[in-house]
Parts: C-alpha cells; sequence; structure tokens
C-alpha cells in the first residue's frame, strides 16, 4: 500500500472583522486608529486647573477619559502611557488666591461695627452697579439673587443695631460677611491685590484643591495617570520650549512677553492656525478668554490674533526667572512644554473637554508644531461633550455647579460611571434625576442578574456536571456569541459604550428567559447548565470590570461583596446561609401542614426582618428558599419602599371604602327628595320651573328645547320611582 501524503489544507475565510475606529475632532468623522509605533500609545491629557472644588463637569471628561483608557487598554490591547497635568498657575488661580488672602487677613483685623456698615455700604453700592452692567441673562439672575441675599443679611443687622441686641449683631454681622464674601474679595483685590508678592500665597491654594481633585478621582474609580505634570514644576523645560519658538522665527518679544506670531506661523506652507475650528479665527471673545482673567490689553501684540507664551509679571502676580525678565508661562505653552517632555516629539491621542477646542488646543497645535517643524503633534485629537444640569449648561462664573462630591451623596460612583456609559462620550450629556434614574434601574437589573445566576450555578442547578445541553442551551449561547460580536462591533465604532450595554441587556433578559424555563433536579435534563450560566455571568462581570464599573480582581460573578480587600465574603458565609435556608424551609413546610401559625409567623419575621439587617435576601420558592447577599442598606431601602406602597395602598382602598359610603349616603339622601322639588335646587343650570317642577327655562333665560324636557321628565320618574319606595321603607311596620 502506498504511503499517504499529507492532504491540502484549504486557508480559512477571513470574516469581515471591524476595526476600531475614533471619532477625530482634527477630521470631525471617525479615523481608523493607528498609532504610531505599533502597540504602544501616548496619551495626553488636559487635567484641571485646580482653584475651586471639582465638579460634574469635570467627572464627565476624566470618568470618560477613564472609560476610553479602559477599553483601549483592557479590551483592545494597547500599552498606553497616559499623562495628565494640573494646571497650578493660571489667571484665575492668581485671582481667587490672591481674593482668599486678601478677604481672610479683612476678618482677623479688628474692625468696628461702624466700619464694617461703611464698607457693606460701599461693597453694596458697587455690586449694585456690576448687576445693572451684566448683560448675560442667566448671569444677571444669579448676581440679582446675591444681591437680594446681601441686602437681606444687611438689613438684619442694621436691625440688630436698632434694638441693640449685642448676640444679635455679632450674628448678623458674620452672616453678612460670609454671604458677601465675593462682592468684599473683588473689592479687596481691587485696592489692595497689588500688594501681594508672596509666592507661597499663590502655591497654597492649588496644592489644597488638587488633593481634593485626586480623593474625588479616588472615589470615582478613576485610575491615576502613569504621570502627573505640574506647570510649577516646569518652569524650566517651558522657558526653554519659548525659545526654541523664538528661533524658529514664529515668537516674538514684546515689553518682557512673549507673544506667538499666528500670522507669520500660519504663512508657512506646512502650518496652518486653528485646524480645530477653523471658523473660529480671529473670534475676539474666545481670544481675549483664552488669555486669561487678568489680561487687560493687547497693545504690545503685532496682531490681535498672537497669544501670550510668557506674561510679564504685574504687581500682584507670582513670577519666575526668565531671559525677559520676571514673569509667568501663559496658559496653552505648559501642556505643549510638557507632553512633549515625557511623551517625545508627537502624540498618538490628546484628550479634554469639548469647550477646549479653540483656542486653548488650537494654540497647542501651532506652539508644538512651530517647536517641531512638523505638520501633524496630535494624530487623534478626542473631545468630550458638555455636561448640563437640568438642561443648562453648568458653570462656575453662574454657580450653578454640583460638586462630586455633592453628586456622590446622592448617586454611587458605579451609577454615575454607568449614567456615562449610558450615553455617548462626545455628546451632550444632562445631567438630571431621569438621568440617574436610568443608571440606578441598570445597575438594579445587573446585580439582580447577577444573584440570580449565581444562586442557579451555586443551589444544585447543574453544578459539577452542567446538566445536559439542549437546544435551550444551544440556543443561549448563540445569544451569547451574537452579544460578543455586537459589543466588539460597538466597542471599535468610537467606543460606542451605549449600543454595548444595549446588548448586554439583551443577553442579560435571555438569560433569565431561559432560567425561567429551566425547573429540573440536578443533573436531569431540566437543568440549567452551570458551565454556560458561568460564562455568561463571568462575560459580563469582565465587561464591566474594562468599564470600570465593578472594580477588584477578576475571575468572580457579578459585584463583589467583601467586608476587607483580601476577603471573599460571599463564599465564606453562603454554606451557612444556604443551611439556615434549607432549615427554614423544612421548618416552614411542616408548620405549614400543621397549621401552625406562630412558627410560620417567625419563619417570616426570620426571612423579612432579622435576615436584612445582615444583608441576606431570602426569596421563597415552591422548591427551595433562593439566598442572595445584597447590601444591607439596599434591602432596608427596599423595606422601606414596600411598606410605603402597602401604606399608599391601604390608604387608596380606605378613600375608596369612604367614597363608596359618601355615594351610597348620596344615593340614600337623594331617594328622600320629592320630584317636584328635585330640579328646584339647581338654580345655576335653570331658572324657571312649570307646577309640577319640570325645568322650562335655562339659567340665562332661554325656554328649555323639547327634547330637553322629556330627558328631564324621564328622570323625574325614576327620582319618582325611588321616593315612593323610599316612602314605602319609612312606614311603619305593624
Amino acid at each position: 500500500m502506498a504511503k499517504r501524503s499529507q492532504p491540502k489544507w484549504t486557508v480559512p475565510a477571513e470574516g469581515d472583522r471591524p476595526v476600531l475606529k475614533l471619532f477625530n475632532s482634527l477630521t470631525r468623522k471617525k479615523e481608523k486608529f493607528i498609532p504610531k509605533n505599533g502597540n504602544n500609545v501616548t496619551w495626553y491629557s488636559c487635567g484641571p486647573t485646580v482653584y475651586d472644588a471639582s465638579h460634574m463637569g469635570h467627572a464627565r471628561s476624566y470618568i470618560s477619559f477613564d472609560i476610553l483608557r479602559r477599553v483601549l487598554s483592557d479590551y483592545f490591547g494597547y500599552k498606553i502611557l497616559y499623562v495628565m497635568n494640573i494646571t497650578d498657575i493660571d489667571d484665575k488661580i492668581i485671582r481667587r488666591a490672591r481674593q482668599n488672602h486678601l478677604y481672610d487677613k479683612y476678618l482677623s483685623e479688628p474692625r468696628s461695627l461702624e466700619d464694617t456698615l461703611s464698607d457693606a455700604k460701599v461693597v453694596m453700592d458697587l455690586f449694585e452697579e456690576n448687576v445693572k452692567n451684566a448683560t448675560d441673562p442667566d448671569k444677571k439672575v444669579m448676581l440679582t439673587n446675591m444681591l437680594s441675599s446681601m441686602t437681606s443679611s444687611v438689613n438684619s443687622l442694621k436691625q440688630a443695631v436698632q434694638s441693640n441686641d449685642v448676640d444679635q449683631i455679632e450674628s448678623n454681622k458674620i452672616l453678612f460677611l460670609q454671604a458677601a464674601k465675593d462682592p468684599i474679595s473683588q473689592w479687596l483685590d481691587k485696592a489692595n491685590g497689588s500688594s501681594v508678592t508672596d509666592n507661597e500665597i499663590f502655591m497654597t491654594l492649588p496644592r489644597f484643591w488638587e488633593k481634593e481633585f485626586q480623593n474625588d478621582m479616588k472615589a470615582l474609580n478613576v485610575l491615576p495617570p502613569d504621570v502627573l505634570t505640574r506647570v510649577s514644576e516646569y518652569i524650566p523645560e517651558i522657558v526653554k520650549f519659548i525659545e526654541r519658538i523664538i528661533s524658529n522665527g514664529l515668537a516674538y518679544v514684546a515689553n518682557g512677553s512673549v507673544y506667538f506670531n499666528v500670522g507669520q506661523y500660519d504663512s508657512k506652507k506646512n502650518h496652518f492656525y486653528a485646524k480645530l475650528v477653523p471658523e473660529a479665527y480671529g473670534d475676539k471673545n474666545l481670544l481675549l478668554e483664552g488669555e486669561g482673567d487678568l489680561t487687560t490689553e493687547f497693545s504690545e501684540k503685532q496682531s490681535a490674533n498672537d497669544f501670550a507664551l510668557w506674561k510679564k509679571s504685574k504687581s500682584g502676580e507670582p513670577s519666575w526667572e526668565s531671559p525677559w525678565g520676571l514673569g509667568r508661562p501663559g496658559w496653552h505653552i505648559e501642556c505643549s512644554a510638557m507632553a512633549s517632555e515625557v511623551c517625545g516629539d508627537s502624540l498618538d491621542i490628546h484628550t479634554g473637554g469639548v469647550d477646549l477646542k479653540f483656542p486653548h488646543h488650537d494654540n497647542e497645535l501651532a506652539q508644538s508644531e512651530a517647536y517641531f517643524d512638523c505638520e501633524n503633534w496630535v494624530s487623534y485629537f478626542l473631545h468630550t461633550g458638555h455636561l448640563t444640569i437640568a438642561g443648562c449648561k453648568m458653570s462656575k462664573s453662574l454657580k450653578n455647579f454640583i460638586t462630586i462630591q455633592d453628586a456622590l451623596q446622592k448617586n454611587s460612583a458605579a451609577q454615575l460611571r454607568l449614567a456615562f456609559l449610558l450615553h455617548s462620550w462626545k455628546d451632550t450629556l444632562d445631567y438630571s434625576p431621569n438621568t440617574m434614574e436610568m443608571a440606578v434601574q441598570y445597575e438594579k437589573l445587573l446585580n439582580e442578574f447577577f444573584l440570580t445566576i449565581k444562586d442557579a450555578i451555586r443551589c444544585g442547578s447543574g453544578a459539577g456536571q452542567g446538566g445536559c445541553w439542549l437546544g435551550e442551551e444551544a440556543q443561549l449561547f448563540n445569544k451569547l456569541m451574537t452579544t460578543q460580536d455586537l459589543v466588539h462591533k460597538a466597542l471599535c465604532d468610537n467606543i460606542d459604550t451605549r449600543s454595548a450595554l444595549d446588548s448586554i441587556r439583551e443577553i442579560v433578559s435571555a438569560t433569565n428567559l431561559y432560567l425561567s424555563n429551566k425547573n429540573g433536579a440536578p443533573n436531569t435534563p431540566g437543568a440549567p447548565s452551570a458551565p454556560l450560566l458561568e460564562r455568561v455571568g463571568k462575560y459580563v462581570t469582565e465587561l464591566l470590570h474594562i468599564f470600570g464599573v465593578i472594580d477588584g480582581s477578576r475571575g468572580g460573578i457579578g459585584f463583589p461583596i467583601r467586608q476587607n480587600a483580601n476577603e471573599d465574603f460571599e463564599g465564606l458565609v453562603m454554606p451557612y446561609l444556604e443551611v439556615v435556608a434549607s432549615f427554614r424551609k423544612a421548618v416552614r413546610d411542616s408548620a405549614k401542614s400543621t397549621m401552625a401559625k406562630e412558627i410560620l409567623t417567625l419563619c417570616d419575621s426570620l426571612r423579612d426582618d432579622t435576615l436584612p439587617n445582615l444583608g441576606v435576601r431570602l426569596e421563597d420558592r415552591e422548591d427551595r428558599s433562593i439566598v442572595k447577599l445584597v447590601p444591607k442598606e439596599q434591602l432596608l431601602k427596599e423595606k422601606e419602599d414596600k411598606k410605603k406602597i402597602e401604606a399608599e395602598k391601604s390608604l387608596e382602598k380606605e378613600r375608596r371604602k369612604l367614597e363608596q359610603l359618601a355615594l351610597e349616603k348620596a344615593k340614600e339622601e337623594q331617594k328622600k327628595i320629592p320630584p317636584s322639588e328635585m330640579f328646584k335646587s339647581e338654580l345655576d343650570k335653570y331658572s324657571q320651573f312649570d307646577d309640577k317642577g319640570i325645568p322650562t327655562h335655562d339659567n340665562s333665560g332661554k325656554e328649555i328645547s323639547k327634547g330637553q324636557v322629556k330627558k328631564l321628565q324621564k328622570l323625574q320618574q325614576a327620582q319618582e320611582k325611588k321616593y315612593n319606595d323610599y316612602l314605602k321603607s319609612s312606614e311603619p311596620k305593624e
């Protein structure tokens, strides 16, 4: 027999697999993601300007960036160098630090009541002028409300003075100083701001708020950056960066400041200014905003479009040595210098809020491309959408912002993240009760799903053996495969987490349906397949890990329940709880058969009162009792909600009962009315009646139609029967 040779192998057909595309602000469309260095990605993210509490606008950006970063790293497998800056030198910081310093000094100085009232009049007069001159309607409303609060506190102080109540005078004086803090601070800054010269004063404020920001990010489960840069620590590098731009002929020195020459840059063949928002070129309002709060004039600039790389420090501002004299960095140059120092001559990804596109990011691009004499410093610019509050844009200047800590008092970090995941990262997101309720309900759906399948896996439903693989198992498995494909497609499509979570919702529903159709004993054809359920549960759990909704070690199913970081609390206590649940069911079944009501009451009390206080939910089924570990607070809230619903039902039942009694009483009273009198009380409808009491004219004096008279006669005849029945029932019985 001839030797058989190796048969020919056929290459499998390559499927049409989706590839990752990201919405690139530089092209305003989705582009295939191609890092410059294989699987390695350099990513720079604009960090916060730390002068006040972090708010939900910050959360919008940094949770969104965290989700994008986790998906690129943990799902797509990219090796990311993530760099973020802290802006600790900025016009807003300088002004706020100076005002806080002067306000605190003002409070600490001894001051008579007469002086306080005199200062209050000056501050109020100046502030009233500001309110009159305000043009922005939202800002005018905010200032008007502030003025009203100040006026009220001043009037209370004057009344206390008139009554000569020492305690009331002191408390109302404090209330006024608190209500008028911003106007007083602005007044003091205008008068004495130039006297503040100590650099340390300008560093204390950002150090405090940076620490608070980092605490907030940790509370939101946002991963820390690989490299965190602060402007104050990169002054020499910033100076060198500016010097090179000058030597490249694209910046100039004027009166101790350095400005970027936009016109000269834009005229170069390989350069283009305002790549992100070309239509904003020359927008005076945006350019002024980009130069900073303390900028007062542009007379030394060669063109209004030019922007500051280095600012000559004025009195009352921090300063550092430079070849051009004492000064400080401009806002835009910090990011260019620090990102380049860490990441080199280009970035794969640059992220920031959509409000930073122009002029900040456009200026960054121009500076960096002028420095490196290149055409494309950033490959992909990703901008998160605005955050609105009940439809209104959030703004610190309007004082309508919600701090992260305030938000976390109402919702958990996981719920906030789910709210963002349920919306596109690049679109406007409205932070409202409705938005958060959607997230809360989605979290509840997931939690109940995990508890249900963990119980099905744990409590003998094919555990260890997996049950029989029948048509229903194949159907659920195929649904899982489809879900994985849909999730992959969604994440490739600009990291569309909203569509991904829609697909997760579908596999959850399919799994619940599968379990509702399975009720066989362990290792029988009717039992659910434990390995299949485990596969579904672990897939959903892993995706939530990738999104940052679930934190901690991987490998389990659902939201972890731990007493401490190193202890699997659920695995430890569940065997004991299962024994308690089984024993209780046996006792309960026995009590039912013997009608032992007291024992049944005790069993219900264990389920409804004792175990919920320990974070245990017991669900009675016909064949067994299901044990679920749920946070104690959630169970107690569910119990309270159930009581409220039952109380509302009881009240509604009582209300209907009273209505029914009132209706029956009214019917009885109606029977007592003689037919000839039944319409005469309705003077709002009728004005004249015939000798039988039938209306002949309506309340306006118009004669009633014959058809209407016939209807009234029929009603009177019906009343006559009721009245006669009443008279008979009232006759004394013999």
